[in-house]
């Protein structure tokens, strides 16, 4: 059997419930009382010295004051000396801080009655700001009378209880008894401001006598979602107890895990110091809880605004994810309160969660198993979308959000690098990567739902308005969906689940058979929380019909239509281009006469065929391309050649420009076509090799000294020089043919 480790003079085993201090020498620890150290009196020494290292090393050393010694803290009248900073919790401190003013909460808070504070009142403000219920009749909370007293707290909980202190003046911890506090604090005489925030009571006969309100029971996630066969211990902070002496104060903090809190005021006042948890600020908030004199500033005056709450005996304050707050009690207060998580902020909360993590918050000041909460709320969240898609329903918007960030939280938890850390907090009846793969699933088809839902809300309010208009709204939808699929690492989950790739059609595409969102047609259905009053239907309209329906007509897509653009263009209906203004029998010479001097001979077979103007003509054995109106031209299978095969119009169709439906012949010249030919012709045994920007063409014999032969680099510039000039000259000549044909055909 292992031996149980001992420490200090009486070498016995740990106690937590005794205050021990570490020997800087021998690094052995030892009790407070057995070595003549008091706890609130620790923080003052910088390097302690047990009894036994004293005789070696001298006695401990103080920490040294700024300025030498006490006598340095006061002028020669008696005052504080002003050119050094006031220290937070000082009473100092206290008396310049209610001396100051602040902008009254009341601008930013909601005042909703007890009754009308449901999930629905906050989930349409997002819960994103502070609430006051200045009554708390219609909260469902119970609560102990207004008589109610610390004494009676002692009663309920046990006055050998020990409990955590905050000593004011100096802003640290200590342990104490129960009862000595209460003693303490019915003492008329008190020697120092002690502040007790963080009993938690929820153990013991006092959480009888309290219930939290309905709001907060509706949405904790602990009291919801904590699985009673949970191996990890269950988290236990719905309850606390906050007794607090005149002049108490907390400096600015976030409450652990990015958890909200309620607030009652059973007896007294408090004066709550409020700050929005913007990005600047939290950043701020950050390099000032991380500074080395973090006691010597005061962090409402790093923002652009602090608030200031009020809440008095019978007030309720909630206050939401994030918000940097300090507190100060004007007069002795006797308040209840609780924390709680919940899905309205996951974002939020992760991001103070990370905080913590950065600042290496101690573990007695952070939310007791965090993650494993987490991670039972991510197989939470799959069933209900899960549950929601079977019976088409849609999640709110700020669920998906969250789910989105939890996600993409386990995955950081469980790559390779930080699984070890994390790993201790992952239930054991979770599949990490099943999970993550499958919610990030549920994830991609919720916003497939929203996008098909967006594009026929739009579609139903464009419908009297132009095809660009409807195109216009389909682009800006497809950005938006596009942007609520971005995953925010490299190594993220990718999830394909779209068809092959199909041939591409002449206007834009709608998606089908996806999950579409309707409004409500069951007006007796109860909407739950995190659900929107939407039902989800499928939808199997083809594009064809969709297109219809949205003002978008299918053409050949070719020459004709954009003629017709064009005439659309310049404000003229397109019907008129073939009904009003009829061509002139000149003006079609002239135009074939154009497209005669465009298209060389050798791929006008190919061009007679895959021009939408060529109805008939060319090569009498090929059968005319067929225009319907409405429809696309009836397309024959194309005949595919071996490499051996070499046919006039495969090797053409390289020099032509070519799109989804047709191929343009190109305007180059007969003899520049035929040159091509000839190059193509010698190039087919080459290999075939994709070009590199970085491949490097290397001599394949060496290089051999042999003498220069002046002038035949100019003579052999001045040649390439011509022959770039004839060729240019050709190419002029041409283009000023086609602009004579094309000035002819115009007049």
């Amino acid at each position: 059997m292992a031996s149980v480790p001992v420490y200090c003079l009486c070498r016995l085993p740990y106690d937590v419930t005794r205050f021990m201090i570490e020997c800087d020498i021998c690094q052995d620890w030892f009790h407070g009382s057995c070595v003549g150290v008091e706890e609130d009196k620790a923080a003052e020494i910088d390097l302690y010295h047990c009894p036994n290292c004293q005789v070696t090393h001298g006695p401990s050393v103080m920490r040294k004051r700024r300025g030498g010694n006490k006598q340095t803290d006061v002028t020669a009248a008696g005052g504080r000396d002003p050119s050094r900073p006031v220290k937070t919790g000082s009473p100092q401190f206290v008396r310049e801080l209610r001396s100051r003013t602040f902008p009254s909460a009341d601008e930013v808070l909601l005042k909703p009655s007890g009754a009308q504070l449901t999930v629905e009142f906050l989930e349409e403000h997002s819960f994103s700001v502070p609430v006051m219920v200045l009554r708390r009749d219609g909260l469902g909370m119970t609560l102990p009378p207004s008589s109610f007293s610390v004494s009676d707290v002692e009663h309920y909980i046990g006055a050998d209880k020990e409990i955590d202190v905050i000593d004011v003046s100096r802003q640290c911890d200590l342990k104490m008894r129960l009862g000595d506090f209460v003693e303490y604090y019915n003492s008329p005489n008190r020697d120092r401001v002690l502040n007790v925030i963080s009993l938690e009571f929820s153990e013991t006969r006092l959480s009888n006598l309290v219930e939290t309100p309905k709001i907060v029971r509706k949405l904790s996630w602990v009291e919801n979602l904590w699985p009673e066969e949970s191996v990890f211990e269950r988290p236990n902070v719905q309850k606390y107890c906050l007794m607090g002496v005149k002049d108490s104060y907390t400096d600015f903090h976030i409450d652990f895990g990015g958890t909200s809190v309620w607030y009652h005021v059973l007896r007294g006042e408090k004066i709550f110091y409020l700050i929005s948890p913007t990005p600047a600020n939290l950043a701020l908030f950050e390099r000032w809880s991380s500074s080395s004199n973090q006691n010597e500033m005061f962090f409402g005056d790093q923002v652009d605004m602090c608030y200031k709450c009020s809440v008095k005996q019978g007030n309720t304050l909630f206050i939401p994810t994030g918000w940097i707050h300090a507190v100060l009690t004007p007069v002795d207060c006797l308040a209840f309160g609780g924390n709680f998580l919940h899905s309205l902020n996951i974002d939020m909360q992760l991001r103070a969660y990370e905080i913590e993590k950065r600042l290496s918050t101690a573990d007695l000041f952070r939310f007791p198993n965090f993650e494993t909460v987490c991670w039972y709320v991510g197989k939470h969240l799959l069933d209900t979308f899960r549950g929601l898609r079977e019976n088409r329903r849609h999640p709110a918007t700020y669920l998906v959000h969250g789910a989105k960030a939890l996600n993409n939280a386990f995955r950081s938890w469980t790559r390779k690098e930080a699984l070890a850390e994390h790993e201790v907090e992952i239930p054991e009846t979770i599949n990490t990567q099943t999970l993550v793969k499958d919610l990030a699933k549920e994830i991609r088809l919720v916003e497939v739902g929203v996008y098909t839902c967006c594009f026929s809300c739009c579609s139903k309010k464009d419908g009297s308005s132009n095809g660009a208009g409807s195109a216009g709204n389909y682009k800006h939808l497809a950005m938006e969906g596009s942007s609520l699929s971005d995953l925010e690492s490299e190594d993220e989950l990718q999830i394909d689940e779209t068809p092959p790739p199909r041939r591409k059609s002449a206007g834009p595409s709608l998606p089908r058979k996806l999950p579409r969102a309707k409004p409500c047609s069951d007006p007796n259905r109860i909407r739950e929380p995190g659900e929107v009053d939407f039902d989800i239907e499928e939808d199997y309209t083809t594009d064809e019909e969709a297109l219809a329906a949205h003002g978008v007509k299918g053409g050949a897509g070719g020459i004709l239509d954009l003629l017709k653009a064009s005439k659309q263009v310049a404000g003229l209906d397109s019907a008129t281009l073939s009904e009003e203004a009829p061509a002139s029998p000149s003006t079609r010479d002239a135009i074939q006469g154009m497209l005669s001097m465009a298209n060389p001979p050798s791929s006008s077979s190919s061009s007679s065929s895959s021009s939408p103007l060529s109805i008939s003509g060319g090569n009498p054995e090929k059968k005319p391309v067929i225009q319907r109106p409405g429809k696309r031209p009836i397309k024959r299978p194309a005949r595919h050649f071996s490499d051996e095969e070499s046919p006039d119009e495969q090797e053409t169709l390289g020099t032509c420009f070519k799109d989804s439906d047709y191929v343009y012949p190109s305007l180059e010249s007969d003899e520049e076509d035929h040159a091509n030919k000839a190059k193509m012709k010698r190039k087919k045994n080459w290999d075939d090799t994709p070009w590199s920007p970085k491949a490097r063409v290397m001599p394949t014999l060496p290089k051999q000294d042999r003498p220069a032969r002046e002038g035949a680099r100019v003579a052999s510039v001045e040649t390439g020089l011509a022959a770039a000039a004839a060729k240019l000259a050709q190419q002029v000549s041409w283009v000023e043919k086609s602009m004579l044909a094309l000035e002819v055909c115009v007049l």
